[in-house]
């Protein structure tokens, strides 16, 4: 650590730091709101991105959710201009149609994000998640029954299907240093009203259910979940190997659909076998299986008496001999 330098500070700058090392010569946005994750994450990244040879470009999203929320949006981007960041605000119309305001806001969010990042020849988004952030993730998941897959959380690094590398840098950092560092630099962060909304599931588990387990637990408990976190992202991934070497010998084309054996389905484990059969939906019909759906599939496997077929989101699934065939609905 540098002599005098402010602890909250060195933490964020580390984590940044790591994050764009692989990044030396490339473009990365970075998504600011105003909050103090990610004001500290663009002051940490305005710092790093000199000796890293990186060009960073602030963007913010202004969901047009709020009155003055234009105003909010540039002041974001001044804040990012006076870091010495190139900065842009993008308006977004979030329409939440088939979904939650949360996530509807979120899929604009990020769609805006991505279209930055291609205009801008961007390598990476860098979003500004924390600690807490997880472990409230973490905890939802368990209220939902969600599998081991959404309950591993947000990963620090993932590349989408276009390419794009989505960065997290501050997963390991708690919201109460990104704070710590706002203020070491004199920064006012802007507050989110929506933050304490208990309408809102996660401002509840943030501000109800979390401070609870700690009361009735002890310390620590988000340190703990995002542990659990990363453990169960280890083990999903070990899945996903184990699943890629095993569905090339078990899968085959079928007419207007794939095939299964089922015998190398009864082979495998029943938590191999139920990746195995939402994975060959997922890629074939691009939907996903609930666990009561998965299950009704994993019984022509091993509950085998005759039953018919199983009609599943865009797909239906039958015994045919000596195979599971999945074939698209009429």
């Amino acid at each position: 650590m540098r002599p005098g330098l402010d602890p909250a500070t060195a933490e964020v700058r580390r984590a940044v730091r790591t994050a764009l090392e692989p990044r030396r010569g490339q473009t990365v946005v970075v998504g600011l709101s105003g909050g103090a994750d990610s004001l500290a994450l663009t002051t940490a990244v305005a710092f790093e991105a000199v000796a890293l040879d990186v060009r960073a470009i602030a963007v913010t999203v202004d969901h047009g959710l709020q009155d003055g929320s234009d105003a909010v949006a540039a002041r974001a981007a001044d804040l990012a201009r006076g870091l010495g960041l190139a900065a842009e605000v993008v308006r977004v119309d979030v329409s939440a149609a088939g979904e939650g305001p949360e996530a509807a806001a979120r899929t604009a969010r990020r769609a805006a994000l991505a279209e930055a990042a291609s205009r801008l020849d961007a390598s990476a988004v860098l979003l500004a998640h924390t600690l807490d952030d997880q472990a409230e993730t973490v905890l939802l998941g368990l209220a939902r029954g969600s599998g081991a897959t959404s309950l591993g959380g947000m990963a620090p690094e993932r590349r989408d299907d276009a390419g794009l590398t989505w960065l997290r840098p501050l997963l390991s950092v708690s919201r109460a240093t990104t704070l710590a560092a706002c203020t070491a630099a004199g920064l006012q962060p802007w507050h989110d009203p929506h933050n304490d909304d208990p309408a809102f599931t996660r401002v509840r588990v943030r501000q109800r259910v979390l401070p609870v387990l700690e009361r009735e637990l002890g310390p620590g408990i988000a340190d703990a979940l995002a542990r659990t976190a990363e453990q169960l992202r280890e083990d999903a991934a070990a899945f996903a190997e184990m699943i890629d070497e095993t569905i090339e010998d078990i899968v085959e084309p079928a007419e207007a659909g794939i095939a299964v054996s089922v015998a190398a389905l009864a082979a495998n484990p029943s938590a191999l076998r139920t990746r195995i059969l939402r994975h060959v939906v997922a890629s074939e019909f691009h939907v996903s299986l609930t666990h009561r759906q998965t299950q009704e599939v994993e019984r022509l496997v091993t509950d085998w008496h005759g039953q018919g077929p199983i009609d599943l989101p865009a797909c239906r699934a039958a015994r045919v001999g000596g195979r599971i065939v999945f074939s698209a609905s009429t």
